[in-house]
């Protein structure tokens, strides 16, 4: 914050103080009375220099004759400084001659083309919303995409956690409207808002499993509650295994798309868009250096849902009002941390049994997603509808093989 010295300071008031030689120095004593003081030589009459200038100890009378040299030297001080002033001036501002700086008046920008930053930024802004919830323990906000011109929209299941039925969604243009809940998924980590207006504009959807490392992407949300904030980064990594506990107890899981973007607490729910500004991932959590959610900040470790899986979700929970989550059908040892995902049980009618695998095998790889952890094969199984057929590599005996396994819907 700024300081300054008290009107009525006095010498010892101000003993230590930057200002405390203002007292005598009316230079800097604001309360100074600017006077010049011409004083007797044996020269003759003249201006004291300026390094000299001080308050009188006493009123002294002039001579007409004094007064009458220091007006007239002051008025042609004063006459010919302004006209140097003002010819300064002229040529800087560029009205006689001298160098003009730029290439004349800058011409008015154009129409951003759609395939720049720019361009699909303005495109798709109108898709992205802001949540305002009201729970419990107060307001809490993250930011959503609007999936369908009569008002579902996709966010965060974490985002509307604990939601005392209040939300206030605001859009792009801080216009607002309230809206409900539909329903959520707190293990994907997905919830179904309806917001209360028609004629909405959705965003369009990509698809995640085209996405390659070096793509670029665009994040947009309200990250720290700046609304309609965009950053920008690229793809870092596909299918890394995200495990996250929420609130209430429970366990997230999905394989993230993880990106540079730079993303904080207020993102959440909000979209990551490809280079085409067709939805590619639902950003959701920040890797950090901090120990609490509370001092998390961006150091360029985000991840997303993929949004094969959140559109899969979100349309479960509108149709059914529940989601389908997907399994192979066999039980985990969570003790195992010796690379991969040891199987302590097969469900005699589930997948992995179909497909022959055992009690005892360990499963390395999924489709494209390295297994290193027993949590790792929940969440990239999750990240596949169920009927999808993907290959598994495992190990038995010491020796390395593979098959493929036809996951299918939890039966819960």
């Amino acid at each position: 914050g700024q300081r300054r010295a008290d009107a009525g300071a006095t010498a010892a008031g101000a003993e230590g103080l930057w200002w405390s030689d203002a007292l005598s120095d009316p230079w800097r004593d604001p309360r100074a009375p600017a006077v010049v003081v011409a004083t007797p030589s044996t020269a003759g009459p003249e201006l004291e220099p300026a390094t000299s200038l001080r308050q009188p100890d006493r009123p002294r009378a002039a001579g007409l004759g004094m007064l009458l040299t220091i007006a007239v030297v002051t008025a042609l001080i004063a006459g010919g400084l302004g006209g140097t002033l003002g010819y300064v001036f002229a040529v800087r501002g560029g009205t006689i001659g001298g160098t003009q700086l730029g290439d004349g008046q800058a011409a008015p920008l154009a129409q951003r083309p759609p395939e720049t930053i720019a361009g699909l930024v303005k495109k798709v802004l109108p898709s992205v919303i802001t949540l305002r919830v009201e729970s419990g323990d107060g307001t809490s906000l993250g930011s959503g995409l609007i999936v369908s011109a009569d008002g579902f929209a996709v966010t965060n299941n974490h985002v509307v956690e604990g939601s005392s039925g209040s939300i206030v969604i605001t859009f792009s243009d801080a216009s607002t409207a309230s809206a409900k809940i539909v329903g959520s998924d707190p293990e994907s980590d997905i919830a179904v808002v309806k917001i209360a207006k028609d004629g909405l504009p959705p965003v369009e959807f990509g698809d995640s499993d085209a996405l390659q490392v070096g793509d670029p992407v665009i994040a947009i949300g309200s990250p720290l509650a700046l609304s309609n904030t965009v950053t920008y980064g690229i793809v870092s990594a596909l299918d890394r295994p995200i495990r996250t506990d929420d609130e209430a107890g429970g366990v997230r899981y999905y394989a993230a798309i993880q990106t540079d973007a730079a993303v904080n607490q207020g993102n959440s729910g909000g979209p990551l868009f490809d280079a085409a500004g067709r939805v590619v991932g639902v950003n959701s959590v920040i890797g950090s250096l901090a120990e609490d959610q509370e001092h998390a900040g961006n150091v360029g470790l985000a991840f997303a849902i993929p949004v094969n899986q959140a559109k899969r979700v979100a349309q479960d929970i509108i149709n059914t009002g529940k989601a389908k989550r997907t399994v192979i059908g066999a039980q985990l040892d969570s003790s195992y941390h010796s690379g991969g995902a040891k199987l302590t049980s097969v469900a005699s009618n589930g997948p992995a049994a179909a497909a022959g695998l055992r009690s005892g095998d360990t499963i390395t790889k999924i489709g494209n997603g390295v297994v290193e952890e027993p949590w790792d094969l929940i969440a990239l199984v999750r990240k596949y509808p169920p009927g999808a057929t993907v290959s598994v590599e495992y190990t038995r005996d010491g020796g390395r093989q593979t098959l493929s396994v036809t996951l299918a819907a939890d039966t819960k």
